[in-house]
């Protein structure tokens, strides 16, 4: 019988605080979107849109059509959440006199705006058009260089005061995003489990608590039971209760469930692995997947469990292998430099019960492609 994991929080200490974070409001629908104007004014006077190129021109005018009067001002994202951008931002807010800051897009749209109205003292709006990655319910965002190379996670004083999730732009959106979103969110288990089993603190600074727990492991579920039907039902475009479940769990409980659980090993490859220019062009989620696999071979998974995870993703098509994310030049020389990055002191993969080495991290990373490739035969 497989053994089940206590979930019960861990007796902690004096000054040890089981802490957890949530955004003010998370609302999700169809066409919930149109609720923006109303959101804006609830929370102050001048709003700004940060907009992707896509929000922009495809979907904003559907939803603004003659009431342009009551929407806010667009301003179009300019592609990457470095300092740079970052600044740019902030010195339109300033010039503009905005009060409520809205982020509408993909993860680095709206890490961007989270960092910018942080940093402006003023409430953020984030409005997701792909359930790509847990990034929008979260009070952290990940800098990048102008290159896109992982840079830092920059930490806001307060969760988004509101998540609005349109269920009719997901399921429009490209299939792949909402796939790469399964792959981030199948971290969120795999890590909490491992925060918790070494006492380690999440990433708002104090320690895992049943819910964040308890939401990380029904994210799992979730996937497991929802992904591949919400995936056919993403291909045809159409707002099922398998989609909304898996939008859900790409977004709200994977949000919840890493940052107030922790990080582990499958985030910190994925930094690893953007040092190899070869993978920029895959999305977030897919390089964290093949961090879960490797972070499986370095914990010493069971059988059954990395049947269970190669199994899920073969089935809604996240990668296995090197291969599949970019890297064809495999060597060990070649693959170093990200067992490297994966290691540095402020990593979570320390959060693992093992001593963590770029050594040990390069082992399981062939191992896990190995198993990949076998299993395609």
């Amino acid at each position: 019988m497989k053994k089940k994991m206590n979930l019960t929080p861990v007796h902690l200490s004096a000054g040890m605080l089981n802490k957890a974070v949530f955004p003010g409001k998370y609302i999700q629908g169809e066409r919930a979107l149109a609720e923006l104007p109303a959101l804006v004014e609830l929370l102050g006077k001048k709003g700004l849109i940060l907009a992707s190129p896509t929000s922009k021109n495809k979907i904003l005018p559907a939803y603004i059509g003659s009431s342009q009067s009551e929407w806010p001002d667009i301003e179009v994202f300019n592609g990457e959440c470095c300092e740079s951008e970052i600044k740019r931002v902030s010195a339109i807010i300033k010039t503009s006199h905005t009060d409520v800051l809205i982020g509408m897009g993909g993860g680095k749209t709206i890490d961007t705006v989270k960092i910018a109205a942080d940093r402006a003292g003023i409430p953020v709006i984030v409005v997701p058009t792909i359930a790509s990655t847990d990034a929008p319910c979260s009070g952290c965002a990940v800098i990048y260089s102008e290159d896109g190379v992982f840079e830092s996670v920059y930490y806001q004083k307060m969760n988004p005061h509101v998540v609005l999730v349109d269920l009719n732009i997901m399921a429009s959106a490209p299939t792949r995003f909402l796939v790469s979103g399964m792959g981030d969110a199948l971290a969120t288990w795999f890590e909490a489990r491992s925060c918790k089993q070494t006492q380690s603190k999440n990433e708002c600074g104090g320690y895992t608590t049943l819910a964040a727990l308890n939401l990380a492991r029904l994210c799992y579920d979730t996937l497991l039971k929802y992904g591949s039907e919400a995936k056919a039902d993403n291909d045809n475009k159409n707002v099922s209760q398998a989609l909304t479940y898996i939008v859900e769990a790409n977004t709200l409980l994977s949000g919840i469930g890493f940052e107030s659980s922790g990080l582990a090993a499958a985030h910190s490859i994925h930094n690893g692995l953007t040092v190899l220019k070869e993978t920029h062009s895959f999305y977030h989620g897919e390089k964290v997947t093949f961090g879960v696999l490797t972070g499986l071979y370095l914990t010493g998974a069971s059988a059954d469990e990395m049947n269970t995870v190669y199994s899920f993703c073969e089935e809604i098509g996240l990668p296995t292998t090197f291969h599949d994310i970019g890297i064809i030049n495999t060597s060990r020389e070649n693959l170093l430099p990200a067992a490297i990055k994966t290691c540095a002191p402020t990593e979570g993969i320390h959060h693992e019960d093992m001593e963590v080495t770029p050594e040990k991290v390069l082992e399981a990373m062939i191992a896990a492609d190995t198993m990949g490739r076998s299993r395609k035969k």
